[in-house]
Formats: C-alpha cells, structure tokens, sequence
C-alpha cells in the first residue's frame, strides 16, 4: 500500500522514483499528534529509498535525512516550492540527532544508500546535504572517499532550509545555533510522561495495596482512608522529574539531569510533607523522600535523550554514575516504606 505523501512516479535513469506532496494532509497531522503522546512512536517510520520532490533533474539538490516519519515530514515541508531528491537512510525508525548519537545514522549507513539507489548516476554533481545533528555520526571525508561525494551540512532546524539554499547552500551562525526553548522542551514532555505508563499504573496499585497493612493485620478502612497519598506521592515524584525538570530546565541548579531531578523531587516531596501526604512518623517521611528523590532523578536523566543540553558520551558518564544512586535510594525508600505498615503510629 503506497504512502499517502507519495503522489506519483517520477521516471529517471534509475528507474521509479516516488514523488512526494510537500503539504501535510490531516492524516499527517493527526499521526504527529499521536506520536507526540507516543502513540505508535516505536513504529513511526517510512521506507528508506530516494524521494522527489517537484521535477528534479540531474543538477538538482540531494538531501538525506533518516526514515523516521517526523523528520521526513518536517524535511518535506521544508522544500516546498523546491526540486529536490531526499535520499532516506535506514535509522530504525530513530530521529537524526539521536540516531547519529546510536550509530544508526552513521557512515556504513549512508555510503550503502548512496550505492544501492545509484545515486552517482542519479545526478552530475558530487555533493549531498545532510542535517547537521548527524555530524557526530558520519565522517565526511570517508563518505567522499568511498562514494566521490562530498558532504555539505544544512542548518539546525529545517525550517531555515529555504534561507541555507538562498544563500548558496551557506548557513549562518544562527542556522548552526542549537537552543532549547520552552516551547520546544514542552513538545517533548508527553513521550517522557508515558516512558513509564504502564508501571505507574501497577506499582500505585501495589502500594495502595500494601498500604492496608498494619501491626494488627490488612484493613480495607486503612487502605481507604491513607492508600491514596501513596499514589499521589508516587505520581508527583514521577511527574517532577518529567515535567517539572523540562520546564524549569535552564533555571534549576547542578549540571547533571539526575541532580536536578533530585533537587526538584525533594522540593516537591517537602511541600507534600508539610500537607501531611508523606505520613507522620520520621521513618516514612525519610523513606518518601527517598523514592520521590531517587524516581525524579531517573526520570529527568532519561529526558537527556530529549535533549540537545548533553552528548551521548555524557549521558553515559552520567547513568554510570547516577542508577546505582537512584537504585539505592528507591530501595531503602520501598523498605523503609514497608516496615513503617508494621510499626506502631
């Protein structure tokens, strides 16, 4: 079943080449929008292959992007009004900043691409243009040396492609400028929120389970009547690391994600403590501080891959670190948490 952006065949000396609508149609939109609340996200990918876009010819502009669907989409927009082939990798269905970073936009990838679609006989030229977030996955002077063809990379974002080819396929400081705003942070929030979806659902079961424990036995009154502030503290330590930290991002001190999510966890879980949620005896004050510290830190580390703040190397340096702490922490927590159903209030 053919794509729903492909709108016919352009014929070309390497045979069919599909050619694409520039425009989102409402299908385009409404998969965005589900994919945003990772919906299908795993899945959200086009086959790899050469695209055209308009009539182009064998003077016209070659840009490579990877087969997630969104970076495809934003790439297409991009060129309306243009003539241009878009040559999509295989990245495994991964966006190019991060698929650079795992090696799936990489050199071995794209040199194979360039011969399987035939792409020296494709045009008169010697140059593509990839995105520059893919940098750190490909060496240049190894992909010309294996394929003849030289690597120009285009700006950050693609909505300044337009002024990149004005300008002579040059981009300026600010097409090469990374930033991270609000609106951007806030667009990514949902697939971090639903990361853990389906064991906040069980685990605040579990709690409000055990939390009808007591020295005398299980009662349901007790699980009623305090069975709700577990879930409430478990919610809001997860939440403070992927919400809380995203949007306070620039403002929260400490380098490391895994410290500002700690920061704002244990902000968070004093002003819970002071409404009475954490329990009143210092053992289960203590321990919830210890699971809502240790849960915010996790889950602010794992927005790095969201982010454009850290490098993959330092993700790395940073989880080695930073789950044997968070692990540590989120275990004495639940213990702590479990001996305090036993203890006399």
């Amino acid at each position: 079943m053919a794509e729903k952006f492909i709108t016919g065949y352009l014929d070309s000396d390497e045979g069919k080449v599909p050619q694409i609508s520039t425009a989102w149609s409402n299908h385009d939109r409404w998969s965005t929008i589900k994919v945003r609340w990772s919906v299908g996200r795993m899945n959200y990918r086009i086959q790899p292959g050469l695209y055209a876009v308009g009539i182009p010819d064998r003077n016209s502009h070659i840009f490579v992007t990877g087969n997630y669907k969104l970076s495809f989409d934003h790439l297409r927009r991009a060129l309306t009004g243009t003539h241009s082939w878009i040559l999509v990798i295989d990245t495994k269905g991964i966006n190019v900043w991060c698929a650079a970073g795992k090696g799936t936009f990489g050199t071995k990838e794209l040199v194979r691409r360039i011969r399987i679609h035939h792409v020296a006989q494709l045009v008169d030229h010697r140059k593509i243009i990839l995105p520059q977030l893919s940098a750190t996955g490909v060496a240049a002077h190894e992909v010309k040396r294996m394929t003849g063809f030289s690597i120009i990379y285009g700006p950050v974002r693609a909505n300044d492609i337009k002024a990149f080819l004005e300008a002579g396929l040059k981009a300026s400081d600010s097409m090469r400028r990374i930033s991270f705003p609000i609106v951007e942070r806030l667009k990514v929030i949902p697939v971090d929120v639903f990361y853990g979806k389906y064991y906040m659902l069980v685990i605040p079961a579990v709690f409000l389970l055990l939390s009808g424990f007591t020295p005398s036995g299980f009662s349901v009154d007790q699980t009623l009547n305090t069975g709700w502030k577990s879930s409430v503290n478990l919610f809001a330590g997860y939440l403070s690391g992927c919400v809380l930290v995203p949007v306070l991002l620039p403002w929260i001190p400490f380098r490391s994600f895994s410290m500002k999510g700690l920061v704002i966890g244990w902000l968070v879980a004093g002003l819970l403590a002071i409404s009475g949620t954490m329990g009143a005896g210092i053992v289960e004050v203590v321990s919830w501080f210890l699971m809502m510290g240790g849960l915010s830190s996790f889950m602010a580390m794992n927005f790095t891959g969201s982010s454009t703040f850290t490098s993959l190397s330092g993700v790395q340096k940073e989880m080695k670190k930073a789950l044997p702490v968070q692990i540590t922490m989120v275990s004495l927590g639940v213990a702590g948490w479990i001996i305090t159903r036993f203890l006399e209030q």
